[in-house]
């Protein structure tokens, strides 16, 4: 029995002040978060989308609506697809600049492999593996969407690749709206897939490529 689990990362957020924003209330998709959210459902239009599970956080929330009006179907809210704690959230963040140029922050540089500064990623992965697998069960035979943040994300893929989980982040393949894919025969990974349908969007406006904290 075949099912696909559709990892979804939100849309752009909007953050004149350019924080990492983290698991901050009150953060919602700006007008182009709203546009690439809509992008991407549209993606899956054709699809047999039959489950819809989603961070709690209003930028997921509100990314999945599109999805919910496509598919008609209520979305379930599930922690296990929060966005990473971390220690930095609600500071402005940069080599340089923000809170980095600070000493007294440099003791949560210590353990990048952990990392010191925020949740460890081996929890991380394992949550996200059981969002992934619950959606999965309701979901078979069919598919299901869920909508989570970037670093969760990118963690789930390389957990799921037998990958090391520590990383460097400017490296990750997990762009604002993008579509990471988890193809299941029955219980079993077969293969993933990745794709960014809001693509077009992002390239007529660069700067959402530098989105924090999302």
């Amino acid at each position: 029995m075949r099912t696909v689990v559709h990892v979804l990362r939100h849309g752009e957020v909007h953050n004149p002040d350019k924080i990492l924003y983290g698991r901050l209330p009150g953060f919602k998709l700006s007008e182009l978060g709203r546009q690439m959210a809509k992008a991407a459902a549209e993606a899956l239009a054709d699809r047999d989308v039959t489950h819809i599970r989603t961070s709690p956080l209003e930028r997921a929330q509100e990314t999945a609506e599109p999805f919910a009006a496509q598919f008609k179907l209520t979305p379930e809210l599930d922690d296990r697809l929060l966005e990473s704690v971390n220690r930095f959230e609600g500071k402005e963040f940069g080599v340089g600049d923000g809170a980095l140029k600070h000493p007294r922050n440099w003791w949560m540089l210590r353990d990048p492999f952990t990392p010191s500064w925020g949740e460890p990623y081996k929890q991380i992965a394992a949550r996200m593996f059981g969002a992934v697998e619950s959606a999965r069960d309701e979901a078979r035979g069919h598919e299901a969407v869920c909508v989570s943040h970037q670093l969760p994300i990118w963690t789930l893929r390389r957990f799921v690749e037998r990958k090391r989980l520590w990383h460097d982040p400017r490296v990750r393949q997990c762009a604002l709206a993008s579509l990471t894919s988890i193809h299941f025969d029955g219980d079993t990974i077969v293969k993933i897939t990745y794709e960014e349908p809001a693509a077009h969007l992002i390239a007529l406006h660069p700067d959402a490529r530098t989105a924090k904290g999302a």
